[in-house]
């Protein structure tokens, strides 16, 4: 017998299943949770909708070139030594902590690490530099010690808008680093100061983000076969 403390819509039964030879019973929980919209639905939307954003990736022939120029960016540079920082704010900062260890760790092959580094990690320096020189400067100050002439910048913004963003690309550029966006399709802004912007053809910050996984992956793996699969 089922016994629930919560509201109807998320009660839960508990059966056992049968046992064999004395084991341990395990238990399964038949859900009779109440949704209020159609979950199939939803589901298969999200599903559609990203593969919408992704099929405009693959037609635009200027988006792949552009990716296949800023991959051939990343394989020089990293073959001559340099390093890649990444960085963005909420999810584009998952996403730049993903990308980096994409590298440091491995995509697919076994090999010797590759230097990326997300400067969204260190928290000491984040609240740092956020409480005396402001949160717009807590990439570009990052940026200003840890960058040299000849590695990648990449800065990540759904919106194309965050200040800190630019201001870590802005720095990036004056110290002779090779300057990334990955942005939306309104990333005017990260344009005026990168070198390569790439802009997903999406308003949708899930679609977006989505995308960028996608292209840190391909330029994890093209760095990778580039540098490694000889």
């Amino acid at each position: 017998m089922a016994v629930c403390l919560l509201p109807t819509a998320y009660c839960f039964s508990l059966a056992p299943f049968s046992t064999d030879y004395g084991q341990r019973a395990t238990y399964s929980f038949t859900e009779r949770i109440y949704m209020s919209h159609d979950i199939t639905l939803l589901v298969t939307t999200s599903i559609r909708e990203s593969l919408k954003v992704k099929q405009a990736l693959l037609d635009d022939t200027d988006i792949l070139s552009l990716i296949a120029t800023v991959s051939k960016q990343f394989v020089s540079a990293l073959s001559q030594g340099h390093k890649i920082l990444l960085f963005g704010n909420g999810g584009s900062a998952a996403d730049a902590q993903h990308i980096a260890a994409e590298f440091v760790g491995r995509f697919q092959l076994e090999r010797t690490p590759l230097p990326a580094l997300a400067l969204t990690v260190n928290t000491s320096a984040l609240t740092g530099i956020g409480t005396d020189y402001g949160f717009e400067n807590v990439f570009a100050r990052q940026v200003e010690a840890l960058g040299g002439e000849g590695d990648i910048a990449v800065g990540i913004s759904t919106s194309g808008k965050s200040p800190n963003v630019l201001k870590a690309l802005a720095a990036a550029k004056a110290k002779g680093l090779i300057t990334i966006a990955l942005t939306g399709r309104d990333g005017k802004w990260l344009k005026e100061v990168a070198r390569y912007c790439i802009c997903v053809p999406a308003d949708s910050t899930p679609r977006i983000q989505e995308a960028h996984i996608l292209i840190g992956h391909i330029l994890s793996h093209i760095a990778e076969l580039e540098l490694f699969d000889k």
